[in-house]
């Protein structure tokens, strides 16, 4: 069920709160003040409604109702459309979930969409009234807010993140094998994280130009604090993409070395027993010499050669041994002994 909250702001202060939006945006502009109108957990049916009633362009509507997985920044005339990410790290289980903030931007009524209850939107009120100055900037104060939230949100993100890459470093020279698919599905998480982060310099350089007070040519009070602070995040996330980049071809290396260190030692092991088998072949051949010629003059035959003589059986035992000799020479010259 949408639920939409109002609050009118003239001079710096509040001006009314809780009227229907098309109320809220005619006070304002009457008032010279501005508008902010939230709608939280809006349906596309409704937030096109809602957005087309207070003269959202068609387009900007037609954008904001797929998703987004990048900060954007669009003009359209005298309105604007912006795509705030703000992201929530889980160390448990070590993934990186990125909200999203529409926010339609016009000279007297900004406009936000959220579509999730980690954004207090309350907390952001009550932040924002406490400076009355800053309120005098128009629609430009709550984008300070909302930049702001979301720039500062990153930074437990990616303590969370770097954290765990930590850990990671020292699984490495491990014998970890999940090691290898922990960097990977951390590595995605990082890259969601990269494609929320990367554009949001560039969108808030040129959102802060739409910003800029005319009449003092500035932009918001704090609007380079908060620039600078997305720069240095998206910095650091593509940073953590190297080092997890460089952790898996490390990782590879460290596996592909192990493995090279095993077939060495297979290689080894096998050289041993291809000695051990050579030599238990020798000794096996030496022995079947005398054996063949037992066995062959151990047949019951009648006729055989020198089988009536008297030197038969000496000649058989020189046979024998001179069968064994040779073929231990043969054998010792081949170091096979």
């Amino acid at each position: 069920m949408t639920n939409v909250e109002t609050a009118v702001y003239v001079d710096g202060a509040a001006a009314g709160e809780g009227m229907p939006p098309e109320e809220a945006v005619a006070l304002a502009e009457e008032r010279g003040g501005f508008a902010w109108v939230a709608l939280v957990d809006a349906g596309d049916a409704a937030l096109e409604a809602r957005a087309t009633a207070l003269g959202v362009p068609a387009i900007a509507v037609k954008e904001a109702l797929r998703p987004h997985q990048r900060s954007i920044f669009e003009r359209y005339g005298d309105h604007a459309f912006v795509v705030l990410q703000p992201a929530h790290y889980d160390d448990e289980s070590e993934t990186v979930r990125c909200d999203e903030i529409d926010v339609f931007l016009a000279p007297h009524v900004i406009v936000t969409v959220t579509r999730s209850d980690r954004i207090d939107l309350a907390e952001l009120r009550s932040r924002l009234q406490k400076h009355p100055q800053l309120l005098r900037r128009g629609p430009a104060s709550v984008m300070w807010v909302l930049a702001e939230l979301v720039t500062t949100g990153y930074r437990a993100v990616l303590d969370g993140v770097e954290n765990d890459i930590d850990e990671i470093e020292d699984q490495l020279f491990g014998d970890d094998p999940g090691v290898s698919r922990r960097i990977f599905d951390l590595q995605r998480e990082v890259i969601d994280l990269a494609h929320a982060t990367s554009p949001l310099p560039d969108v808030l350089t040129r959102l802060g130009a739409t910003l800029t007070d005319a009449a003092a040519g500035t932009e918001p009070a704090g609007w380079d604090d908060v620039r600078g602070r997305a720069q240095y995040v998206a910095e650091r996330v593509q940073s953590m993409r190297h080092t997890l980049d460089d952790a898996l071809t490390i990782h590879a290396t460290l596996v592909n070395q192990r493995l090279d260190e095993k077939m060495a030692d297979l290689t080894v092991v096998q050289v041993r027993q291809n000695e051990q088998v050579k030599k238990i072949s020798s000794w096996a051949a030496i022995g079947f010499a005398p054996t063949f010629v037992a066995s062959v003059y151990g047949m019951n035959f009648k006729f055989m050669p020198e089988l009536a003589q008297p030197w038969g059986y000496p000649m058989a035992l020189g046979l024998m041994v001179l069968l064994s000799a040779g073929l231990y020479g043969i054998f010792k010259r081949n170091d096979w002994l």
